[in-house]
């Protein structure tokens, strides 16, 4: 017997090998849908966001029609994360969105009645619920994308994970100037 193993023991390290080979591609497999299942919430949240903005807008114009450059900001947010392609591009996006959004609200302040309005205070209890979901969701996918990346880096997966195709992936990181206050003037 151990004529045997020792006549076939690069054959067995090499059938170990492989089958390791096979079981860490799967983890690599399964952590990147892992990441790309975070960002679809991510991106769902966006698109909840996105989706409550017009309503929210519409309502804010009737008592504020003169507050167009906001109004308008929002519009060409809106516009730049439709076209938006990258998670960079993306969360600069939304970050422009976020910052038009916040000006927005600092308006709303002058205007009592707009905040009495149920409809407002509706548009703005879902918004403000859903910038929550949009902090938890980022959180999430960048906490896959911060598995994965440390996976793919250590060994032994560092060894095959680009011979895989596997590369590291980007984080959701808030674009230049999103940790200023937005400056609103009258």
């Amino acid at each position: 017997m151990m004529n045997y193993v020792k006549k076939y023991w690069w054959a067995l390290v090499l059938v170990v090998v492989v089958l390791l080979g096979f079981n860490g591609y799967n983890t690599l497999v399964t952590m990147d849908e892992q990441v790309n299942g975070a960002w679809a919430q991510v991106e769902n949240q966006l698109q909840r966001r996105f989706d409550l903005i017009p309503n929210l807008v519409e309502t804010v114009k009737g008592y504020a029609a003169h507050e167009s450059e906001v109004l308008g900001a929002l519009a060409e947010a809106r516009a730049r994360y439709s076209g938006a392609g990258t998670v960079q591009e993306k969360a600069e996006a939304s970050a422009q969105l976020e910052s038009a959004l916040s000006r927005l609200l600092v308006i709303v302040e002058n205007y009592p009645q707009l905040k009495a309005d149920t409809q407002f205070t509706r548009l703005q209890d879902e918004l403000a619920g859903t910038e929550n979901r949009i902090a938890v969701a980022r959180m999430r996918y960048n906490e896959q994308v911060q598995a994965f990346n440390a996976r793919i880096r250590r060994l032994p997966h560092a060894l095959y994970a680009s011979l895989f195709g596997f590369s590291a992936r980007e984080y959701f990181q808030p674009s230049e100037g999103a940790f200023n206050a937005p400056r609103v003037e009258f």
